[in-house]
């Protein structure tokens, strides 16, 4: 059976398996549509958490960071891991035991203000936007590779899967797709790791292939011939890094705090039982992301040294399969700049842009590109990160069942992280703007009804962004976590550690770190993107990790401004005490 009907039968059945559980699970209640009725048993709490953490940025995209950025990548592993453990040890138990459907709940009730209820809502709508961005972009590649559509047909497709399940299912639904979406995922990322690990070093562990010598007899460690061979070719040496000490720092922090920060985990504990379970399902869901986590750094090395090694020094007209296949979809492609039919991989960009085919054929049978070539650069080759993960089966060249399992499981963790980032937005519309705040008269039905109207919403919002994202994948995911970072966190955190912060310090906080944040942001990449250089960033920190400067003076203005107005109503005191008494933690209905 050849390798694309494969991949049909492989991404057609898990696609009928989650359609399957939205059916059999769909939301009767409001309650089964924000929280899944609030009975997860912690195990599946934990598989499907994990599922939603691991969005196409952990599984497409962070292994092709670290391929190649090498040592600069691994703000990316450090933040994201670090980040969960925050968020479980810090924040969920004690958001668990209030006892509410959403974040903007939380905030509207902790800070007894409609007012901080909406601000936390844009806040929200803000994040999870940006987040979506990156998953849909993921979704698009998947589709525009495997299933041979253009990507944005690819995001339609997507929109369209998404939205049967999501507006359907609601977080119950998504919670049992989202167990089958991790088992999809973890085991297309594992088998193809396995695999690739004992060609390159023998050792068919990726951990451990990681620090072992590669099999090509000269006795070389994996990250010793890739500092060597990079070298050689113009690049920096894989383990050394490029960026200044405080940008590493701050992006790390950025993606530590902001994911302590996200709405859409967040809820994830809201869906258990008590208190007590949100810390046993934590621990659960961070054991089955290390698995993923733990071998990310090891796909990259291998996806870098197996690239390098099948495409520079070759002709063009003997280039392998999976060169084409990706060349068809304009996510890599080459110009033959000294006319001699060879691919010359180097440092620098072939390209002033991204790879636009024009339909024509070059001298040497390239696809010629709309692009201006870069003329300052001898680099021949143009590939996108975000591909390296789904195309590493390929460039090994391993069998069509397994290339099929990872076309699978791109889209298990691109859906998975999508659908719990729609429920987020819809929840946020339907239950703090309409039932709290505007229309607290709604029926319960009504209430459904708009949950799911604005679901829909969202799906085109995200769809449209997934078109024309801002970044590759990770990139855009970053920023979100640095909006998070600088609106949310600090809201939740002295929420639930501070009984004088109130609801005139809170809401000055979000808006000032949101405003802040995303103008930043905004200016580097959208409006003067030819400044985003290190001498214009301020204090040298890039806008992946400018969150943290954003949390800060959320922090600042928001303890100042408490200070200035009156101090929270006794009740909202108290109430912070029962959520932090550890006694009787288990009832969280009775907050």
């Amino acid at each position: 059976m050849d390798t694309q009907t494969l991949i049909y039968i492989f991404v057609g059945l898990s696609f009928s398996l989650y359609i399957g559980i939205a059916i059999w699970s769909r939301a009767g209640s409001t309650k089964e549509f924000y929280v899944a009725g609030g009975g997860v048993n912690p195990v599946v709490n934990g598989m499907a958490t994990a599922a939603d953490w691991m969005s196409a940025a952990s599984f497409i995209s962070m292994a092709g960071i670290i391929a190649f950025s090498g040592y600069d990548g691994s703000v990316y592993l450090m933040g994201w891991t670090g980040g969960y453990v925050l968020l479980a040890l810090l924040l969920a138990p004690y958001l668990r035991k209030f006892g509410q459907f959403t974040v903007p709940d939380f905030i509207g009730t902790r800070y007894y203000s409609k007012a901080a209820r909406v601000v936390a809502v844009i806040c929200l709508i803000f994040i999870s936007f940006t987040y979506i961005a990156g998953q849909m972009r993921g979704v698009g590649i998947v589709f525009s590779r495997f299933l041979d559509v253009p990507i944005t047909m690819g995001v339609i497709i997507g929109m369209a899967i998404v939205f049967f399940y999501a507006v359907l299912g609601g977080m119950k639904g998504i919670t049992y797709t989202q167990v089958a979406q991790y088992c999809v995922l973890i085991f297309a990322y594992m088998v193809p790791a396995f695999f690739i690990s004992f060609l390159v070093t023998g050792n068919p562990i990726p951990q451990l292939g990681l620090g072992s010598t590669v099999n090509d007899g000269s006795g070389l460690y994996v990250l010793q011939k890739l500092d060597l061979v990079l070298q050689d070719m113009g690049f920096g040496a894989y383990t050394d890094g490029s960026k200044s000490m405080i940008d590493v720092f701050c992006i790390t922090a950025a993606l530590m705090v902001g994911t302590a920060g996200l709405p859409h985990v967040i809820v994830r504990f809201f869906t258990v039982p008590k208190a007590s379970d949100a810390r046993k399902s934590a621990g659960w869901a961070l054991i089955f992301i290390a698995l993923l986590y733990t071998t990310a750094p090891a796909v990259g090395a291998f996806a870098r040294i197996n690239f390098i090694e099948t495409v520079d020094q070759t002709e063009y007209a003997k280039a392998p399969a999976w060169f084409k296949n990706w060349e068809s979809n304009d996510l890599i492609a080459w110009t033959d700049k000294n006319s001699d039919g060879k691919m010359e991989y180097r440092s620098g960009n072939a390209f002033a842009g991204s790879p636009e085919f024009t339909g024509e054929t070059g001298a040497s049978g390239e696809r010629l590109i709309a692009n201006t070539v870069n003329p300052d650069s001898e680099n021949e080759v143009y590939v996108d990160r975000d591909i390296m993960v789904l195309a590493n089966p390929e460039i090994a060249n391993l069998p069509g069942w397994v290339i099929a399992l990872v076309a699978a499981g791109g889209l298990a963790a691109a859906l998975s992280t999508a659908a719990g980032l729609l429920l987020v937005i819809s929840s946020s519309i339907s239950h703090d703007l309409l039932k709290s705040t505007f229309r607290p008269q709604i029926t319960e039905k009504g209430e459904l009804l708009a949950a799911r109207i604005a679901a829909t919403a969202a799906i085109v919002v995200a769809g449209y962004l997934g078109i024309y994202p801002p970044g590759w994948v990770a990139q855009v995911v970053a920023f979100a976590f640095g909006l998070a970072a600088a609106s949310l966190f600090p809201a939740i955190f002295m929420g639930i550690f501070s009984k004088s912060m109130n609801k005139e310090g809170a809401i000055a906080g979000m808006v000032s770190g949101l405003v802040f944040t995303f103008s930043y942001i905004a200016y580097f990449k959208l409006v003067a993107p030819d400044a985003n250089v290190a001498t214009n960033w301020l204090f040298g920190i890039s806008p992946e990790g400018i969150g943290v400067v954003g949390m800060i003076l959320n922090f600042v203005i928001a303890i100042a401004v408490s200070k200035m107005t009156d101090s929270p109503p006794i009740e909202v005191r108290k109430l912070i005490d029962s959520i932090r008494v550890p006694r009787g933690a288990g009832d969280a209905a009775a907050h």
